[in-house]
């Protein structure tokens, strides 16, 4: 992904200043950005962390190396910076980690090395900081454009005894030129941001509340005599973030957590390139997914309204209920009861035809494809469920409905593809249905032992596609244009689908049909421009 991170404050002297900054090379790094040592020479410390191999780059630069470096690079001047401007010290080289996966490497210095993208941070970081801020000033905000790129910027307060108002206001912002990428981000972004802001934060109180009870600053201030604004406030305006928080360790840290966010938000989405107009099994997918995106905002809301009216607690419940938090919140608690996925039992639709040999394996697709309910009748839930995702890539997405596992029995409108124990009983009317057709071509690529699983299975795509271009013609045929039944057999004939059982397969399949596609022939047939077209 290629975007920038970085954490920015206000300082009471300067203005909005960036402090640290993390950006992704995909090309070799430039001179000065970390010099190529030999492995063990100036390595403090290299760990990994998801795939990425963590080394920070610690040579000792001699003065006038400090110096040169100083004056080539983008950033402000040495006199024009106080303690609370300055993360690295001069001369430090930053922080790199190597991403052995991807070839990536991420850099973190405290400005951009090259001077477009100092450009580009320097006023993010000014707008972050001063006229792009959300109600309250703490909170998560979008600006920018196409010329200096979009972000997402999180501002915050950090507790400081010595400040006015006894707190500091700082930013972490992202960058990046594409707007779509970064609005579909901003879920994540949130939450791995501010579980970044509320560790600072944490760190930030408990040196506050030390200092408090050492010191009580406010009770100081209220027996001083008043002074001029600027007089009391140059002791107070040069504090470091690793002073208010403590921790030598910083900017190391958050170097791991920019460099970690960075690729866990390229690698979360990814862009597939579609040739044409979008699958009908495409459409029904991005559709089921939006509804399960709006079930989980109405769930959401829900839950919140409960928790308000939830009533209070009793001491000791309270911790109990704690102890179950989500699953993201610690991926190393549940590693002593972790068990290894199980291989699945069927392979593919050619390891099941030779499984189940060819007559049963053509009576058994015979029903998948008439939407007959499929019921699978065993002791082991692996072998049930590995039945069905095999047998599911038969039919489009829209006619699948699937019930794993179940103690008892399920009417056929609610699942045709139905697990079952063996001791449930099956209703007598449900075992008095057969009936045969002919499956060539699907038979035809499973028995050709000179063609690969994956190309089985394109054959399967292609041939899905097939029917439902004939399901989409008898669609707008007898539902949007009325036809008589003539002129539907007809019809039929011409798409090589006259047979009784061809017939029950295309009404069966015209269930799995998107709600865009059939929304898109009602609106087309309701439009002024289409009556008179038919007229």
């Amino acid at each position: 992904m290629n975007a920038i991170v970085a954490l920015c404050h206000f300082c009471e002297l300067h203005g909005p200043r960036t402090l640290f900054c993390t950006e992704v090379l995909h090309a070799p790094l430039p001179q000065g950005a970390g010099n190529e040592d030999s492995p063990g020479q100036g390595e403090q410390a290299e760990e990994e962390e998801g795939g990425i191999q963590m080394s920070s780059r610690m040579r000792a630069h001699s003065p006038a190396e400090g110096a040169s470096v100083e004056s080539s690079s983008p950033g402000p001047k040495k006199s024009d910076m106080c303690e609370g401007c300055r993360s690295l010290a001069a001369g430090h080289p930053g922080y790199i980690s190597h991403d052995k996966e991807t070839s990536i490497k991420y850099v973190s210095h405290q400005h951009p090395s090259h001077p477009q993208l100092f450009s580009i941070v320097r006023q993010a970081c000014v707008r972050s900081l001063s006229c792009e801020v959300c109600p309250g000033r703490e909170g998560p905000i979008f600006f920018g454009d196409e010329q200096h790129g979009f972000v997402f910027s999180h501002t915050f307060f950090i507790k400081d005894s010595l400040a006015r108002g006894f707190q500091r206001w700082y930013s972490v912002i992202t960058i990046m030129m594409d707007r779509i990428y970064l609005i579909n981000s901003w879920p994540f972004l949130l939450g791995k941001v501010r579980g970044i802001i509320d560790e600072l934060q944490g760190k930030a109180l408990k040196v506050f509340e030390a200092e408090q009870f050492g010191c009580p600053q406010r009770a100081q201030r209220m027996n001083t005599a008043f002074t001029p604004f600027l007089h009391q406030r140059n002791g107070n305006a040069a504090r470091s973030l690793t002073s208010l928080t403590s921790d030598d360790n910083l900017w190391a840290c958050l170097h791991t957590s920019f460099a970690w966010l960075l690729k866990a938000c390229g690698s979360r989405l990814t862009e597939k390139l579609l040739e044409g107009a979008p699958t009908e099994d495409t459409l029904v997918q991005m559709e089921k997914l939006a509804d399960l995106e709006e079930e989980s905002e109405t769930w959401d809301n829900s839950e919140a309204e409960e928790e308000e009216k939830a009533p209070v607690l009793p001491e000791g419940a309270e911790g109990r209920e704690l102890t179950q938090g989500p699953a993201e919140s610690s991926c190393l608690s549940g590693c002593g009861s972790w068990q290894p996925r199980k291989l699945p039992v069927f392979k593919s639709l050619r390891h099941m035809r030779q499984v189940l040999g060819a007559p049963s394996f053509r009576m058994l697709a015979w029903h998948v494809l008439m939407g007959n309910q499929v019921i699978w009748k065993s002791r082991d839930v692996d072998l049930v469920q590995s039945a069905f995702e095999v047998l599911r890539t038969m039919l489009p997405v829209g006619c699948v409905r699937i019930i794993p596992y179940s103690s008892q029995y399920e009417e056929a409108y609610r699942c045709n593809f139905l697990g079952l124990s063996p001791h449930v009983q099956i209703p007598p009317h449900v075992l008095s249905s057969v009936g045969p057709t002919i499956l060539n071509k699907i038979e035809a690529a499973l028995t050709n032992q000179n063609l690969s699983v994956d190309v089985v299975d394109q054959c399967l795509v292609c041939l899905k596609e097939e029917w439902m271009n004939k399901v989409k013609v008898l669609f707008k045929f007898t539902k949007v244009d009325s036809r008589p039944k003539e002129d539907t057999q007809k019809l039929l004939s011409i798409l090589g689908a006259s047979e009784e059982d061809n017939v029950k397969l295309l009404k069966f399949w015209m269930t799995g049909l998107s709600k865009t596609y059939k929304s898109h022939l009602m609106s087309t047939v309701r439009s002024p421009t289409a009556s008179e077209s038919r007229s």
